[in-house]
Parts: C-alpha cells; structure tokens; sequence
C-alpha cells in the first residue's frame, strides 16, 4: 500500500523528494550478505485448505474502487495463537482467510488437539463485510479466552465463550461490541489496561473512512454507507483515513467508548498496525500506531482509572537525520510494529515495518532504539538504527514480530512480506502515478489499474534476521526454510507443542496459511505464563485451585548469573493482525550455568492495584499465579 507514498519531505524544510520515482535512497549502509548455514531448521505444517477452483483471488469491491480492486484486496489475512479450552498452552489458532472471508478456530496442527475445525460467523452479516483480524482476551475474566472479530464494512464483534463447553461454534456467544451497529474498516486492534483500573481495554485503528462500503460490489437500498470511493488526501500525510477508537471496559465483557480521545492526536493517518507496551515503566502501557499514508504516531499513557488520556511524544532531530527517519515525523509510515531490546538496556526498542523492495520504494524498515533520556509528553529518546543494523530492507513489509527461536538469548526478527502476486509486472505505473503528487492520487481514477494478473513485489520471501557477533542483522530465510513463497501478512509466534522452542504461523493472502513447528537445537530457558485469578475487582477468591487467566500487562525480569538481567512484557496483542500466545520465553544460552534464577514480577490485580513479587525458578515452562501480592507456581 504505501508504495503509492511518494512524496518525502526532509528536515531541509521545503526541498522534497520523489523517492520511489528517482530510486534515490537514503545514505544507509550495504546489507550484510546472508549467511551461509543456520543451526535453525522448521517444518510447515497447512493451517488452512489448498486453494480450491471458485475461491477468491481478488475482492469483489463498489464500483468507485473497481480501478484498484488490488489495493482494496490487499488486507484480510490474520493469525492468533490462544487456548480455547482453559488449560493455558496457546495450541489452538484463530485464522482470518480471505480466500473465503471466513474466521476458523482449528487445533495447532502437529499437537494432540483432537476437535473439528470450527467458524465463527455474526448472526447478521452482510455481503460487503469482509473479516480482518481475530485478537484473544479474556473479556469477561472468568478463565476463558474470548474472541475479538474485527472487519472491513463493520463494526467488532465479541465472540464469548461458553465456560467448560466443547469446542465448536456453539461454544462462544455472539455480542456486537457497539450498541447499534456501525460502518468501520478495521486494519488493525489491541489489547491492555490503559487506564489501570484492572480490566483489559480494547484499541482498534480502522483505515478506510467510517461508513465507507469498499467491498460486495454494487449495492441499492442498504440504508447502512456510502459507496463513495475516497483515497488517502496526500501520499504522506494523510488524515481522512478511519477514526481509531478506544473502548474502556467497564465490567465483564463490556464496554464504552472513550470518545474523542485521539481526536487531537494525528487520527486518520490509516491505521495498519498497533502496537502496546510500557515505555516509560509506570505500569500504564504506551500505544504506537502504524499509520499508512501519514507519519505514525507514539502515544504516552496518562491516564488513571475510569479516564483515558494520551499525549504524542516525538524523537528527536538533528542535522544529520532525515525527518522521515524521525518517530511521530516519519514520512516512510508504518504497517507493522514490534518490540524487542536491541541495545540490551532493558527498554523495549521500536520496529517499524514499511515498503522497502528492490525496484520498487526504497523507503525503509525502521528500528527505533531506545537512548538516554526518560519517555515523557513530548519527547520519545528514540532514534532510527535500522541502516547500521542491517535492517533497513525486507521487502514489502507488513506484520514484523521479533522473538528468541534459538533460545541463545537475543531475539530473531521476521517480517511478512509481499503486496499483489500476479504475472504482469506493474512497477512502472506506481512510479508514474506517485509523480503525479496528492492532488491526483486522492482520486481512485488517477491510480493505476491492479487487476487480476498484476503483480507488485508479489515474489518476495518472509524474512527471518538473526543477529551477527558484530550485532548486524543477516537474513536466514531461505537456509532456515521459512521464506515461503506466497503473499504474507501477519505472524502469530508461540509454544504450541509445549517442547521448550518457539513456533509460528504465518498468515497468508490468497493462498494457504501454515504453521512453522520449530525442530532446531535449543538450549535452555525459563518460560513463564503469568496467570491471574478469574474474576473481576470484588470477586470472592475460590477455596481452592480455580480458573486462570493470562496476566496481560504483566512485566518479568529475569536475573542472571553474573548480575545481567532481561526483561519481556505479556502484550501478545502487537503489530498487523498477527497475535501471539500469552507466553514470555527468556532464553538463557548455552554458556549460562543451569540452576534456579531468581525473576521478579510486576502486574495489576483485578482492582488495578500495582504489586511486585519475586520467585526462583529451574529452567524449563512454568505457570505461575500472581495473587494476594504473590508469585506462585502452580503444577498443570
């Protein structure tokens, strides 16, 4: 999408320039070459049917978008990884496949799973409602993972589940999320407790402008949108894009809009990507939202129970850096986000996912890396190291998740990539349209034809990085066996067969998904799933072991010999529509001596009440309940 992003504006004030037309690029170090050999190897396993005669390989759209009916089809797929029936491993997935627009709940394929595959479907849908994402969280607090449905051309739906009953269709309960049912154009949703009041709150960025019908073709008489095509208003600045939406829950499973709370906060940049975490280690977790056409956006929690309020905080500028290389003024944007610590510091460090393939937008990846200085209203001490780190240039990049694969204690980085595969290369028209500027390209008829057949940066393979001795970044794809050779967009990473190595899912675009089981040699690890009593603030603690649910929000420390420390947050609910298992791994390498560690906690209780435990574990998983200002572990 953001390959029609042309213009770029530079700190030199007025001079711009048209980068995916001239194929200038931006002073960034060479990539280092891929490494030869890997110690990682996966086996992929099908999440979803081959594609069958008479399934779907473009949408159906209104007649104002027929012109970039490629464009309008390249979102949908989406991957989470969760458990449905209450025993805490996340060996159940939550597929969003375009090919037929439907939502399946499957076991994890390659576990002992052993109930039908299932689809979760509103009572009321409509043919120009299409699915684009499924986020896990238990909304209602009794134990029991709920499911958050989100779609193009209307507004959520809460699917809840049915306590201690077989998994099926049946086994969760329809619930709209808005009293009367609304025209939005959901890209992206998260997931945490904002204002700290104990309850999970839900984010969603929506793309397309609210009441827009983009899809199911031409329509009379449905009373509920307007067919009225309307593109982005500039290629890099963008603001009538959809209106993201935060809803603060206010008991079990329901909930009410904060409204307005972004309205002076850059909203309408086209949402893509969300992302939650806690920047500042005040306990209330930042939001980073990937924005399309318009520069993405950091927002700093200040808010308290009952009241949500975010304030936009900037990275900072100098001569020698490029405002598109600066967070909150980047005109590269964004279409996925991550966390991971590069520089080792204990903060959490920022990926940004963008169009970065040869022979189309040199944009760029962005890793934005923690430095001194505290994150307050303002000012974010972040700056790009992506050039110097080797991960500048994946592609056409999406979702990007970052995780510990090998268990050697630094993350591996990947990124979904590919925009239309087809067999007619049409570089040359997005060029030739991007020079016309904003003017033309806020009108659909200006944008050059993607049909059936037309291909974008449509061969271009996952990437999986690994981290160099020299701390550069190669991609190990190809030699891990990962790549893929579809259209990709989102990542789902967890423990689904419970053996001590990370797996993933890859969620693709008109072709079949998979799930990547992880068989390469690992070595030791503390794994931990924070769990929390069920129940809301009030509820009588049960006399004996009882439900669970996933500790979201939660912040573990691991202490190592030697006085090092690491440290992971419990925000599954990150990036492009790819939601990982509640789960956080801590790999601790082969050189660590394998003894008991002591990690400490910090989490709200069901009342919102910030506490902090510390507790000794062996390596290996552990499921460990925070209660009564406690961390105890608990024996499956």
């Amino acid at each position: 999408m953001t390959a029609m992003s042309g213009v770029r504006r530079y700190a030199a004030g007025a001079l711009a320039v048209v980068s995916i037309v001239t194929g200038w690029r931006l002073a960034l170090p060479p990539e280092p070459p891929v490494a030869g050999t890997t110690a990682f190897s996966f086996h992929a396993r099908p999440l979803s049917p081959p594609t069958a005669p008479g399934d779907r390989v473009l949408r159906t759209v209104a007649p104002g978008y027929a012109n970039v009916r490629g464009w309008v089809s390249a979102p949908g797929a989406a991957v989470a990884l969760f458990d449905v029936d209450g025993e805490v491993v996340a060996d159940d997935v939550c597929l969003v496949d375009p090919r037929r627009d439907t939502v399946t709940v499957r076991p994890a394929p390659g576990t002992s799973r052993s109930y039908r595959p299932f689809t979760l479907v509103p009572p009321d849908r409509r043919p120009y409602e299409a699915p684009t994402g499924c986020l896990p969280a238990d909304l209602d607090q009794d134990g029991w993972e709920d499911l958050v449905v989100y779609y193009w051309g209307r507004s959520p739906s809460l699917f809840l589940r049915v306590p201690w009953a077989v998994p099926s269709g049946t086994a969760f309960r329809h619930r709209p999320l808005t009293t009367e049912r609304e025209i939005w154009n959901t890209g992206a949703a998260t997931a945490g407790d904002f204002d700290g009041d104990g309850r999970l709150d839900l984010v969603f960025g929506n793309y397309l402008p609210d009441g827009v019908l983009a899809l199911g073709g031409a329509r009379t008489g449905t009373g509920t949108g307007s067919d009225e095509a309307v593109m982005p208003d500039s290629l890099s600045a963008a603001s009538n894009g959809g209106t993201d939406r935060l809803y603060r829950a206010t008991g079990p499973a329901t909930f009410a809009e904060a409204e307005g709370v972004f309205d002076e906060l850059g909203g309408g940049g086209w949402t893509l990507a969300l992302g939650t975490q806690d920047l500042d280690g005040d306990g209330r977790p930042e939001l980073y939202v990937a924005n399309d056409f318009g520069p993405d956006r950091l927002l700093v929690n200040e808010s308290a129970p009952g009241r949500i309020r975010f304030t936009e905080a900037l990275g900072p500028t100098d001569p020698a850096t490029p405002r598109s290389r600066v967070l909150g003024r980047d005109s590269f944007k964004g279409m996925g986000v991550g966390f991971t610590d590069l520089n080792t510091d204990g903060r959490p460090d920022i990926l940004v996912s963008n169009a970065t393939g040869e022979g189309g937008p040199h944009e760029s990846n962005l890793a934005f890396v923690s430095g001194p200085g505290g994150l307050h209203a303002g000012l974010a001490p972040y700056r790009d190291r992506a050039g110097e780190l080797g991960l500048s240039r994946g592609g056409w990049s999406w979702d990007v998740k970052a995780a510990d694969f090998d268990n050697d204690g630094t993350d591996e980085i990947m990124h979904a990539t590919g925009f239309l595969r087809g067999e007619v290369d049409r570089w040359a028209q997005l060029h030739e349209a991007a020079s016309t500027g904003d003017l033309f390209l806020s009108r659909p008829a200006f944008w050059p034809v993607l049909d059936a057949g037309d291909d974008v940066s449509g061969r271009e393979a996952d990437t999986f990085y690994t981290a160099g001795p020299d701390g550069r970044y190669a991609d190990v794809a190809a030699s891990a066996g990962v790549g893929g050779d579809a259209v990709s967009r989102a990542f789902a990473v967890g423990d689904v067969d419970d053996d001590g190595r990370l797996d993933f899912a890859v969620a693709n675009q008109w072709a079949r998904s998979v799930l990547y089981g992880n068989h390469g040699p690992t070595a030791p690890f503390v794994g931990l799933r924070l769990r929390l009593p069920a129940g809301s603030c009030g509820t009588p603690a049960p006399a004996g072991p009882g439900p669970t649910r996933a500790a979201i929000g939660a912040v573990a420390t691991v202490r190592l010999p030697g006085g090092g420390t690491r440290t992971r947050q419990l925000y599954p609910a990150v990036g492009h529509n790819g939601f990982s298992a509640p789960e956080l791994l801590f790999g601790l390498g082969a050189d660590l001596p394998v003894s008991p560690l002591a990690v400490e906690v910090s989490w709200r209780d069901a009342c919102g009440k910030a506490r902090t435990a510390s507790i000794s574990l062996e390596p290996g998983w552990h499921r460990v309940l925070l209660a009564d200002g406690r961390a105890v572990e608990v024996r499956p």
